[in-house]
């Protein structure tokens, strides 16, 4: 009898040590992408204290499309609080389909308000008008980076929590799935078109 408790106790004990294991490899990966997201949100911050300065930059030049302009600087404040919301949980589905929507409306306005920069030559040939939109080309690009390592974390953190054992621990212990960042334009997964 001493001997089956003895292999009863050990098994719940290999049993413990694995759900343990599963657990803490679970937290790692959830911070880990807690923190990619946390990456993303410095270049959404650099991103929304650049979008003021274009603006004003612009107002002199475009007084004829003020409506781009507003349009410009609501979506950059819809977009700034929607990311407040997913900084404070990126594990949140419903803050991160907010921050992708807030995204995608201004990433459309900003390129109208690039398209008609185009349209007046002494706003393009403006050196403070070049430097932001290099800033802004620049920061753009750092997003794309930062936007691409969360979604790898949340993939390893989906496989790992959807994978079995794992799924047993994650859904006993509230490991909920978390949501990629992904673009909602469909233009922006268009191809950029070159004419000769």
């Amino acid at each position: 009898m001493s001997k089956t408790i003895l292999i009863i106790l050990a098994v719940v004990a290999v049993l413990v040590i694995m759900v343990v294991s599963i657990y803490n490899r679970l937290v790692s990966l959830r911070n880990l992408f807690k923190n990619a997201f946390a990456q993303i949100d410095v270049q959404l911050k650099r991103r929304y204290d650049l979008i003021p300065n274009l603006v004003e930059t612009a107002k002199g030049y475009l007084k004829h499309e003020r409506g781009t302009l507003e349009a410009v600087i609501a979506a950059r404040n819809q977009a700034y609080a929607a990311s407040q919301k997913a900084a404070a949980n990126p594990a949140d589905a419903v803050a991160m389909q907010g921050l992708m929507q807030a995204e995608s409306q201004m990433t459309g306005v900003l390129g109208r308000l690039m398209a008609v920069a185009e349209a007046y030559p002494d706003l393009k040939a403006n050196q403070t008008m070049a430097q932001l939109m290099e800033e802004m080309t620049s920061t753009e690009n750092k997003i794309s980076f930062a936007r691409q390592a969360y979604n790898d974390a949340v993939m390893m953190y989906n496989n790992a929590r959807e994978t079995f054992p794992n799924v047993l621990v994650a859904n006993n212990f509230g490991f909920t799935a978390a949501q990629l960042f992904e673009i909602q334009a469909p233009a922006e997964r268009e191809g950029v078109k070159v004419q000769f």
